[in-house]
Formats: C-alpha cells, sequence, structure tokens
C-alpha cells in the first residue's frame, strides 16, 4: 500500500510541476512582472547636427515592478536578471534602483547633450546593491536582486526600478509598445509575453485620493525544476529509534560523477582563486555515495503516550555556497497536529482544500539559522518536532511515520524507496510466523491425502 502511495505522490506531485510549470503545493505561485505606464510626453533631449530635422523625442515614464508571488521559492543570490526585447527602435535615458550591464551602441545621439542609459535592442537589467546612493535608489530597490518567498518575507519579496525611456532620432515614436520575448534570468523560470490588466492605482494624501497608471501590463513567469536543472539538488535518509540501521539517501540521487567532489580534509582549489561574490560558482560537493548538494535526515526519536517527537536535520554538503532563507517543505499526515517546533519557524499549508493539512513549510530564524552555511562543521541546521498523536491513523508500522515528500528551497528531493524504509523489529517474526504456520498446514493436509 504503502509503495501505491508512493508511486501515485510521484506522479502527481513530481512530473507535473517539473513538466508544465504547475505546483500542486502552490497553485498560484508565480513571478510576476509588472509595468505601469506614468508619463508618456514630449521630453527635453534635442538632436542638432545629425543631419536630420531637430525634433523633440517622446519621453516615457514607466515604473516596472519583479513580485515573487511564491509561497516558498525565493530568488538568492546573484538575484534576477531582467531581460526583454523592444519592438521598435527604444532607449533608455535614465534609471533609477537599477541599471543595464551594457549600454550599447548610442553614436546615434553623439551630439546630443547626454547620452542614453542603454540603446541596446534587447538589454539586461540588475537591481542596484545595498547600500548604492540614495539619488538612486526607490521603494523597493537596491537588494542585489534578491527576492524573500512570500511566506519567510511580505516585505522584501517585490524588487522595483523606474525607467525614462524614448526612440532613436531616425525612428517615429509613436504609441509606446510593449516589449517582447522576457526573462527573468533566474535558471528554471519560462516568462510569456505582457497582457494588458487593469491600471495600478496608487493612494495618495494618506489614503484620501487614488491616482492611478495610464496603462497597467504584467507577464507571467513559472518555474520548472527539470527546466532548472537535470539532476535533482537534495536527497533524504531515513532512521528511528526501533530501527538500528540508517536507511541512507539513494546512491547517485544527484549524480554519479565523482570526478570533481571534494575528499574529506581536502580544499577545493576553486576556494582558494578569486571570484565575484555576486555570480553564482557551479557547485562543488563533498565526495558521497549520492552526490548531493543539500541532504536531509528524518529521524522518528521518541515515542510517548500521547505525542512522538521527529529530528530533523539539513546539511550542506556544497563546499561553494550558503544558502540564504532557505526553507523546506515537508508532505506528511500528522502535521495537521504539530504541537510545537524547536527552532525553526513554521507554518501550515493548504493549498488545495483548507480541510486537508498535510503539508507544512519550516525556515530558520532570523539572524540565528537561517542562513545554512557551506560544507563544513557548521554547515548544518536543525530541528525537533512535537506532534500529537490521532488514534484513528497514528501507526509506525509500514513506514507510516516518514514523510511523503521533501522540499529544499522549492525542489523535490530524492527520497529512498519505500521497501527500504525502516521496519519495526517484530514485523519480520511476525511475517515469519504467518509462513510457518501456512506451511504446517500445508504439510498436514498432504499427509492426509
Amino acid at each position: 500500500m504503502l509503495k501505491l502511495l508512493f508511486a501515485v505522490t510521484t506522479i502527481l506531485f513530481t512530473i507535473a510541476p517539473s513538466t508544465h510549470g504547475f505546483d500542486p503545493l502552490d497553485p498560484y505561485g508565480e513571478m510576476i512582472i509588472k509595468w505601469d505606464l506614468l508619463q508618456s510626453s514630449p521630453g527635453h533631449h534635442t538632436c542638432p547636427n545629425l543631419q536630420l530635422e531637430m525634433k523633440k523625442l517622446t519621453q516615457t515614464f514607466v515604473l516596472v515592478k519583479i513580485e515573487n508571488k511564491q509561497e516558498y521559492r525565493h530568488v538568492e543570490k546573484p538575484g534576477w536578471k531582467l531581460s526583454w526585447h523592444w519592438v521598435n527602435k527604444t532607449v533608455i535615458w535614465d534609471m533609477r534602483g537599477a541599471e543595464t550591464t551594457e549600454q550599447g551602441n548610442c553614436s546615434a545621439f553623439a551630439a546630443s547633450e547626454t547620452l542614453p542609459h542603454c540603446c541596446l535592442r534587447r538589454p539586461t537589467i540588475v537591481d542596484l546593491l545595498p547600500g548604492a546612493p540614495f539619488n538612486m535608489q526607490v521603494s523597493n530597490c537596491c537588494r542585489g536582486g534578491v527576492l524573500t518567498s512570500m511566506s519567510q518575507d511580505r516585505i522584501n519579496y517585490v524588487s522595483a526600478f523606474h525607467m525614462t525611456i524614448g526612440s532613436f532620432p531616425d525612428d517615429d515614436p509613436g504609441e509606446f509598445t510593449m516589449p517582447y520575448d522576457f526573462d527573468i534570468g533566474v535558471p528554471g523560470y519560462t516568462c510569456g509575453n505582457a497582457t494588458s490588466v487593469d491600471p495600478t492605482k496608487y493612494s495618495t494624501d494618506k489614503g484620501r485620493r487614488k491616482t492611478q497608471a495610464l496603462a497597467t501590463w504584467e507577464a507571467e513567469c513559472v518555474y520548472s525544476q527539470t527546466k532548472s536543472s537535470q539532476s535533482p539538488k537534495c536527497c533524504v535518509s531515513l532512521s528511528a529509534f526501533y530501527y538500528q540501521n540508517i536507511v541512507p539517501c539513494p546512491t547517485c540521487s544527484c549524480g554519479c560523477s565523482s570526478s570533481n567532489c571534494v575528499k574529506p580534509g581536502e580544499m577545493p582549489p576553486i576556494l582558494e582563486q578569486k571570484h565575484d561574490p555576486h555570480v553564482e560558482v557551479s557547485p562543488l560537493v563533498q565526495c558521497t555515495k549520492h552526490m548531493c548538494p543539500i541532504h536531509i535526515h528524518w529521524h522518528v526519536k521518541v515515542n510517548y503516550k500521547k505525542y512522538w517527537r521527529v529530528k530533523i536535520t539539513a546539511t550542506n554538503l556544497n563546499t561553494m555556497k550558503n544558502y540564504s532563507d532557505w526553507n523546506l517543505v515537508v508532505l506528511h499526515p500528522n502535521l495537521n497536529n504539530v504541537t510545537q517546533v524547536f527552532s525553526f519557524n513554521y507554518k501550515p499549508m493548504t493549498p488545495l482544500h483548507k480541510s486537508i493539512n498535510d503539508t507544512g513549510m519550516f525556515w530558520g530564524l532570523k539572524f540565528y539559522n537561517d542562513v545554512l552555511l557551506q560544507a563544513g562543521e557548521f554547515g548544518n541546521v536543525q530541528t525537533e518536532i512535537l506532534l500529537e498523536k490521532d488514534m484513528g491513523s497514528f501507526t509506525f508500522k509500514d513506514g507510516w511515520g516518514f514523510p511523503r515528500r521533501i522540499l529544499f528551497n522549492g525542489d523535490e528531493c530524492v527520497m529512498p524507496s519505500p521497501d527500504d524504509y525502516p521496519r519495526l523489529p517484530n514485523s519480520a517474526s511476525s511475517s515469519s510466523g504467518v509462513s510457518s504456520i501456512v506451511t504446517f498446514l500445508l504439510c498436514f493436509f498432504l499427509l492426509l491425502v
């Protein structure tokens, strides 16, 4: 029965979100790129001596927001890198709260008073870093492109920047046209084209007056784990107080190549080299049989009369990375009776039906264990959970005490096979006893014949 449940869970929860970008645990989760057209009027940039008729360029003022409307997936360093393709010959004259990675060829404006910020047909935008000059900042900017999940932080899940855009001197500006082919620059995400929505309304004068954008567009970005990485990023091992062995992560859970792994006591050569702290380095994991950057261990620790206790440990085996604002999502039927969680934050999740409460999210306490340090002595975080027993369903038989799914930072972890789950000590003797009785009865009937 447990094996069948495991197979069904795998089909419904692993294949679907990976291939179609839909996550049953977060059915409304997505990244939104929102454009608010706030002003469109003649600007002040003139282009004399360009062998063209002198004219004023139309300028458009735009507010762009990136909203992470996901319950448990977040954007870590090096952050988002937003790009798109202009329909017309458009330039960015000025930016606040962000900047383009390149200026491009702005020679068409060589005789103008100032050069545009960016003249590329496909610009790439990055968030400003913390500590940016005050006159370059806007609200919800300057966090290096890092976005928290909605469950962990209801403030820092939005990034924003302002742009003043215009057209090339030899191009008829006409009406503003939304760009296309959006890319958020974070592995695993696919973005659609922008669609027109109701204009955003803004509250002014302490809420006494509302203004609104001239027009608003939204582009949606969804996540696929298989698009993010061809191999899993974490695995799960199991143990229990009533079982003498530890059920390890399945061999080669995250790959089998051991040529580039780090052996105990060795220093990876890349750590001795200088590299940009704002550029993500490929994982370099410690040598294990599973070869995963993250190892999760679930231990059934104590059995009380009315309660039972579980210990969860997350270990970072990636020598190249600290995981900031990490989180775990766990699916287990007894999470509907969580009594206390020690040293972690906890939030129950009821994504599809509020009467089904078998999924919960765990994350670290701010300034205490919200950063999972890279491989080493302190490269782990752990908690214990006290759960009240539901006598109608609670049992230690058939691996019931172990999770059905575990996700780390939104990615599915590889679970052991249900056939390998820790069993109660008397299960083998019970089955052997039944087998002996059946054998005896068969022999008895054969003698009678």
